[in-house]
């Protein structure tokens, strides 16, 4: 009786299998069987179609015209002409080009396609913007909304006018990359050279330039012209495309009638969100292959066709979505005599491998000893027991506890990138959370004591807004710094709008500004020895728990004798849009250069912007000049960030607005110093505490007040009383 019950139940079973193959096969055969499958030789796969019911939604839809011979397809949203369409995400079309030709009245300015609400973007890996044409300056500019240039090049004549589409590298062709997420461009068409004498002798300048958005293997390889005067009115561009998901529940696949949903374990394709997380796209598992919009449309592939067994001599066996490799009868003796012989060779082995680790060990000291030397352990250790250095609590780690606190420098670890090495956050064995820099390579002589002179100093700096450094490791190949760990990021973050759940208030930006001010004239003046930061930008303002200012990354930093007034350079050292421009043309660094960096960051708290951005609506692209400019045209308030307006007094943003520019003097005699510098912001804040406490004392006074009396009692006016720290703070512009 169980047996006959156990045949019954598998029956049912096999019944509803070949339901759900019927209705799989009928849901193909609904789309496939009665849509057209190609149109003029191109494919039109599902979820794209020609005609109602043959497509998922309007914007994949595909109309066959007849009016050329053969038909050509084309995408009826945008009627652009489709040249083929792949599974994997892609669809590429011919897109029309922007030309400039003397003696054609025909216009290019209208060839915008703009696929803001479609599920299509051009694609930024598969597609170069490209310019071709003598003497062209090209430019891709945003469309809609003030219009803003996202890319360009340009390019030179060559009197031959000539081209080579396989390099593209300058000479009457130049190509260049896109921004991601692209979903409409125009294009401008202009001079590299607006001097009439420079190109008189290249007759060829009075032809054609053009460009254009372009796929670019077809660009490099297929390019049907030589010339540079040459021009196409579309060429063949890569789009990305989707599936909204308002259209997804449409697909066939969204649920196959036996309840199996997308994703489904069971299931031999899947289906993901894009970048756009409206936008799904599909695909078949490994091991499948096929159509994975369609139900069963990914079928297995057989892998034993190939035999990649083959190679190791043993037999395939094709599996569901896999292979499995075999071994032959005839083998399998052979294996277990190997087997045993290997067993006997692993002890053989062990022994081996015991001795290689204790001879490694040995080494491994030894190394480590040599490191330690090399990267000035011994001299490090001297300057340690003087007296005459005076360090404080600077601990010698060695390479083990870092390795552990750090997981073995995980990239996961890591906090930042610079100049003179990596950050990566670690935890010591006592619990301290740290920061651990990894240094470069030091060259031997110079370099290295210059190294050790910035441990013993940064080792004698002691002040709260300074970041604080707790020991070093010299054993390991490259020597590395730990810090004190500082958790909220960098100042750079917040004035530039990267951490918009937590903005900076006008209060908090002001005492920022100070404490980095006092930090710096503890560096050039209260400091035992002079020292110079020479990077002093927003992204090394480090921003504690409490939101107060820690001045970090002293790589650079050099320490100059007390009587000495400037350090000379080699090289310049700093970052373009901070770097003072009289220390880049003297290579002299002074406590001045300094006070400049600290300037460009007064105007970055007070307008949020970028020290250098391509992006701004204004030339130019630096903010020192920028913010002069705007100061000199009295147009401060126009670029002043809208919460500084809203929560600052405007005599206080005046006298910061004048501050800045007074550290931006070109001349390096005429700005403050640090120590000024830090004077003017406390009296600014103390003022503007003031303020606030007057107004507290003059609220709790008219509370006190109103309680003394009844409702309806007369009350006597209200005091007022008037402070000179009260006026309107008034600071003139240095020159």
């Amino acid at each position: 009786m169980v047996v006959q019950l156990q045949m019954v139940f598998q029956i049912i079973l096999l019944l509803f299998s070949i339901d759900a193959i019927f209705v799989q096969a009928a849901a193909s055969l609904a789309i496939n069987g009665s849509c057209e499958a190609s149109c003029g030789g191109v494919n039109i796969p599902y979820p794209f179609g020609i005609g109602d019911g043959c497509f998922v939604d309007d914007w994949l839809e595909v109309n066959c015209s007849d009016s050329w011979s053969p038909p050509k397809p084309f995408l009826r949203s945008f009627n652009l002409e489709v040249l083929s369409i792949s599974l994997g995400g892609t669809v590429r079309v011919n897109y029309p080009t922007f030309y400039d030709c003397e003696n054609d009245t025909r216009s290019s300015t209208t060839n915008i396609v703009e696929f803001g609400k479609s599920p299509f973007i051009f694609s930024q890996s598969e597609n170069r913007f490209v310019a071709i044409g003598c003497d062209n300056l090209a430019k891709m500019v945003s469309v809609g909304g003030l219009a803003s240039v996202i890319g360009g090049c340009m390019s030179i004549c060559d009197t031959g006018g000539l081209m080579d589409a396989s390099t593209c590298n300058g000479i009457n062709c130049c190509e260049t990359t896109i921004p991601p997420q692209l979903d409409a461009f125009s294009a401008t068409i202009g001079k590299v050279n607006d001097n009439p004498q420079t190109y008189v002798a290249i007759t060829m300048n009075k032809g054609c330039k053009s460009a254009f958005l372009a796929e670019e293997k077809w660009f490099k390889a297929d390019y049907p012209f030589s010339n540079a005067s040459d021009i196409m009115l579309e060429v063949p561009l890569v789009l990305e495309w989707g599936i909204f998901n308002t259209s997804f529940n449409s697909l066939p696949i969204a649920n196959d009638g036996s309840g199996s949903t997308v994703n489904n374990a069971s299931s031999n394709f899947i289906c993901i969100t894009t970048n756009r997380t409206s936008i799904f796209t599909c695909s078949c598992k490994q091991g499948f292959e096929g159509n994975p919009y369609l139900l069963g449309g990914c079928q297995d592939i057989n892998e034993c066709l190939n035999n990649p067994c083959l190679n190791n001599g043993f037999t395939c066996e094709n599996t569901y979505g896999s292979y499995n490799c075999l071994v032959p009868d005839s083998k399998r003796a052979i294996i277990i005599a190997g087997i045993s012989g290997c067993l006997g060779l692993l002890v053989l082995f062990v022994g081996g491998w015991w001795s290689y680790k204790v001879v490694k060990h040995r080494r491994m000291i030894k190394q480590k000893n040599k490191f330690f030397k090399r990267n000035g352990g011994l001299l490090l250790q001297q300057q340690l027991s003087s007296h005459e250095a005076n360090v404080e609590n600077i601990k010698l780690i060695n390479s083990k506890e870092l390795e552990k606190a750090t997981d073995n420098f995980n990239e996961n670890r890591i906090l930042g990138h610079g100049g003179q090495g990596t950050v990566y956050k670690g935890m010591l064995a006592e619990g301290r959370i740290v920061a651990v820099k990894k240094s470069k390579v030091l060259d031997e002589g110079k370099q290295l004591e210059e190294f050790i002179n910035e441990v013993v100093i940064l080792s004698q700096l002691n002040h709260r807004n300074v970041v604080k450094l707790i020991g070093c490791c010299l054993e390991t190949e490259v020597p590395m710094l730990v810090y004190e760990y500082v958790p909220n990021g960098t100042l750079s973050q917040y004035v530039n709008g990267q951490t918009q759940e937590f903005p900076l208030t006008w209060d908090m930006r002001l005492r920022i500004a100070t404490e980095v001010a006092g930090a710096l004239f503890y560096l050039h003046s209260a400091a035992s020895t002079p020292i110079y930061h020479r990077d002093i930008k927003s992204t090394n303002i480090l921003l504690d728990d409490k939101y107060r200012a820690k001045v970090a990354d002293f790589g650079t930093s050099r320490s100059i004798a007390v009587d000495q007034t400037h350090l000379t350079t080699s090289l310049v050292h700093g970052t373009f849009g901070y770097l003072d421009p009289e220390y880049f043309q003297s290579s002299q660094f002074t406590e001045k250069s300094d006070v400049y960096s600290f300037g460009v960051v007064l105007a970055e708290l007070l307008t949020s912007e970028k020290a250098i951005s391509s992006t701004r609506t204004q030339e130019p692209r630096s903010l020192a000049v920028y913010f002069i400019q705007s100061v000199e045209q009295n147009n401060l308030f126009d670029i002043i960030d809208s919460r500084v307006l809203k929560e600052g007094k405007k005599e206080d943003i005046i006298a910061v607005a004048n501050l800045a520019i007074r550290c931006l003097n070109l001349n390096g005699k005429k700005r403050p110093t640090m120590k000024e510098v830090a004077m003017e912001l406390e009296a600014i804040q103390m003022s503007q505490q003031k303020d606030h406490n007057l107004q507290e004392n003059y609220e709790e006074f008219e509370y006190a007040r109103a309680e003394m009396y009844k409702p309806g009692d007369d009350l006597p006016p209200p005091t007022t009383s008037t402070s000179s720290d009260a006026q309107p703070l008034i600071a003139s512009q240095s020159t």
